[in-house]
């Protein structure tokens, strides 16, 4: 029994980290259609109030809070990613000890 495969949740906690880095960077890719518009609608209102000369706080809030939301939802993922890949090692790991156990001596 060899290593245990994987390649595929390494794969994929590199992606998220990835995304992770570009978010903390205020870069939109990595978002999904929800964060997005939460971003634009806040960005769109915040200039309009602008314009008007009005205070744009609150909306200034409501990105930063959609960042902060977006930030939260990728280390969640980095987590969830990170303790699947441990389950399947300690799989693989279990199997192989219970299958080295159950020989005989010779």
């Amino acid at each position: 029994m060899g290593k245990p495969d994987t390649r595929r949740l390494d794969r994929e906690i590199r992606v998220t980290t990835r995304k992770l880095e570009a978010a903390r960077d205020r870069q939109l890719w990595p978002l999904t259609g929800r964060e997005r518009r939460a971003l634009l609608s806040a960005a769109a209102s915040g200039s309009m109030k602008v314009a008007r000369h009005k205070s744009g706080d609150r909306d200034e809030e409501r990105a930063d809070t959609a960042w902060d939301a977006a930030v939260t939802r990728l280390e969640a993922e980095i987590t969830a990613l990170q303790s699947e890949r441990q389950r399947v090692v300690n799989e693989a790991a279990t199997a192989k000890a219970a299958k080295k156990s159950s020989g005989c001596w010779w």
